[in-house]
């Protein structure tokens, strides 16, 4: 087992480094970038992310990236002089070739020096550290009850296979799946957070404004109160995957010879069923846990968390790659890739763990 792990852990040194090559390659070609944003903004166009969604980068923008540049003025509709866009372009290293920027960026990166929003004057790990808290509340939370709500139901159906119950509440999850998760957020803004009938739940942020004057009970109440209609609407499309996966699993082990012997011997149903069955059937639900959670959470639902007014990782993978923030595009790619490639290695231990039969180290 232990020569396994060794692989995959040298194992994601190449696939690490093919995801940021490809991903380097494909900005190439991609038209636009950070030196023709600052140009449009001074000369008065607008810029990618104010044309696309209707908002503004942050203030000052402009004036944090030409602040190192020196006789540079707004000239307006009279174009730019060709020495301010070299100024910019050395400021941001463009005016090295393609190679030399992608062997210097992954220089920094194995020094864990993620760079500088290009935008934000903030450094890549503060930002991703100052949006984490609301991924991590939208992950952590529908995950958890994405499985405590479907593993139950899951086994219900299976033990109920072909009854009434079973037919109905796969009908049910089957239409809840079916529901776009934004209509869904949408229809529980105008439902219960001021729309056109009830005002239970607020409709932006984790917290409210003097959170910090509650006590420990009071916050606690607060933040659930604000997370609750977020949650729901990112948690109703995963519970049928989940209960049906758990159903066909419990449904596959129970028509297996193990289990007519555990009967035959008098064990009682719940002793067959929790005592034998449990275990086999749950092992690729449980151990697919840290997958589902880390994907949740670094997935991000973009939609959601703007119908909600949250400013989490979704939102920021989205404005940066279309305001053409490289640091926080690649610096954040290679986090997360590296997060994920991780998480696979623990969901396979996970494997061993629960049903210690399998054993990926005898595997030629």
């Amino acid at each position: 087992m232990g020569a396994y792990i060794l692989r995959r852990l040298l194992l994601i040194v190449p696939v690490l480094f093919g995801i940021m090559v490809i991903n380097f390659a494909l900005v190439q070609f991609v038209p636009g970038g950070p030196i023709e944003q600052i140009i449009a903004n001074m000369q008065g166009q607008g810029d990618v992310l104010q044309g696309v969604t209707g908002g503004q980068q942050d203030a000052g923008v402009t004036s944090d990236v030409t602040s190192g540049l020196t006789g540079t003025t707004y000239v307006g509709s009279r174009g730019l002089p060709p020495e301010f866009i070299a100024q910019l372009e050395a400021q941001f290293g463009f005016d090295k070739p393609p190679l030399e920027r992608f062997l210097l960026m992954i220089g920094n990166y194995l020094r864990l020096d993620f760079g500088e929003s290009y935008f934000r004057s903030i450094s890549v790990v503060d930002l991703v550290l100052e949006k984490m808290p609301v991924s991590i509340s939208l992950g952590l939370w529908s995950t958890l009850i994405a499985y405590l709500v479907s593993i139950p139901l899951g086994i219900r159906k299976a033990m109920k296979d072909g009854s009434r119950f079973d037919t109905w509440t796969s009908a049910l999850i089957i239409v809840a799946y079916a529901i776009p998760g934004f209509l869904f957020a949408i229809l529980l803004l105008v439902l219960f957070a001021g729309g056109s009938y009830w005002q239970w739940f607020p409709i932006r942020g984790l917290t409210s404004d003097n959170w910090e004057s509650f006590g420990p009970l009071h916050k606690i109440a607060d933040y659930f109160w604000h997370i609750a209609l977020p949650v729901l609407a990112s948690t109703i499309a995963s519970f049928a995957t989940l209960t049906l996966l758990t159903k066909n699993s419990f449904l596959d082990e129970i028509k297996k010879q193990y289990v007519m012997t555990a009967r035959a011997k008098g064990l009682t149903e719940t002793r067959v069923l929790y005592g034998h069955v449990f275990r086999n059937a749950m092992l690729i639900v449980v151990a697919g846990f840290p997958a589902v959670f880390v994907s949740v959470f670094f997935g991000g639902s973009l939609i959601i968390e703007t119908i909600f007014s949250l400013d989490g990782l979704g939102r920021l993978a989205y404005e940066s790659a279309v305001g053409r923030d490289y640091p926080v595009v690649f610096g954040t790619l290679f986090m997360f890739s590296l997060i994920g490639l991780v998480v696979n290695l623990i969901s396979d231990l996970m494997y061993v763990w629960i049903d210690p039969r399998i054993d990926f180290g005898s595997r030629g």
